[in-house]
């Protein structure tokens, strides 16, 4: 898919983020729209910005771990727009907290959105995508789909289920030579929403050292480095040239890197690490997050 212009390309998550600068940079580019999103007044602002440039969009609010929504979504996207090329399945939240202090059901919350999520635009949009005899199929997985840090259990595990599920698929896909092909994307440190939204229990000041909302802080201003303008565009570049594994940010590029050369050492390195920031973080504060539920 050389061009994206009179293409149609269906994206979650589109309220915000990488899923509204997906959207604008594809309208720019003469692509139509079908957005999702939970968050009602996020899309709206997404789908009033997109119209600016001239081309169709339609929007639905939506959950995505609700499989049936999906599959009404991906049908009424085809009978508003006529056909649908593409599917980003970007839609994600984030937890952190230890093994032993989360919930069964924090797990369950987040796999259903991240990992159940990715599976169910991938199996309500295929069918669609290759009737369209032109379609791909974009799943965001994370920098943590690549490698793995104390705290994040829950993240860590639907992040690995997308990319182990999407790189699945890409072969499939090349095996069945059917027009559709398939791309897993792990973007480093983006500046989002995803941080500030993240439910975190309270046992990660076991690991870190601070407060939660601390943590939180110190995630945004160190870690979040590229904007989600720049993630789009190496995304989309990514698209048009088939790339199976998409990395956004030196950050995603010099962790795969690493885990490359030191696939069990890294793990040293992180547990090393983190004992040094505690040691040196700011005496914490009383931390009155609760843990979530």
């Amino acid at each position: 898919m050389k061009s994206f212009h009179n293409k149609v390309a269906a994206i979650t998550g589109a309220g915000s983020g990488i899923g509204r600068a997906l959207a604008l940079d594809l309208a720019r580019q003469g692509c139509q729209l079908a957005l999702s999103d939970i968050n009602a007044p996020g899309l709206q602002e997404t789908v009033e910005q997109a119209k600016r440039h001239g081309v169709r969009v339609t929007q639905q609010v939506l959950d995505v771990a609700d499989g049936q929504a999906m599959q009404e979504w991906a049908a009424q996207v085809v009978a508003e727009h006529g056909r649908v090329n593409l599917i980003f399945n970007n839609a994600g939240v984030a937890h952190a907290g230890t093994v032993e202090a989360n919930e069964l059901a924090d797990y369950e919350w987040i796999m259903n959105i991240n990992f159940w999520g990715v599976v169910h635009g991938t199996k309500a949009f295929l069918p669609h995508l290759r009737a369209s005899g032109a379609g791909h199929i974009i799943n965001i997985s994370s920098v943590f789909g690549i490698f793995a840090q104390p705290g994040m259990s829950a993240y860590n595990a639907t992040k690995y289920a997308v990319r182990g599920f999407t790189e699945s698929l890409r072969q499939e896909l090349d095996l069945t030579n059917c027009g559709v092909s398939a791309s897993c994307v792990h973007p480093g440190g983006i500046k989002t929403n995803i941080a500030r939204t993240a439910r975190m229990n309270a046992s990660m000041s076991q690991i870190t050292g601070q407060s939660a909302e601390q943590s939180r802080q110190q995630f945004n201003d160190l870690l979040l480095r590229t904007t989600p303008e720049k993630a789009a565009q190496i995304i989309l570049k990514g698209v048009q040239r088939n790339k199976r594994r998409i990395l956004v940010g030196l950050d995603a590029t010099a962790a795969d890197m690493m885990m490359r050369s030191m696939p069990s050492l890294y793990q040293r390195m992180v547990v090393t690490s983190m004992r040094l920031a505690a040691r040196f973080a700011p005496k914490r504060t009383t931390d009155k997050t609760q843990p979530s539920t």
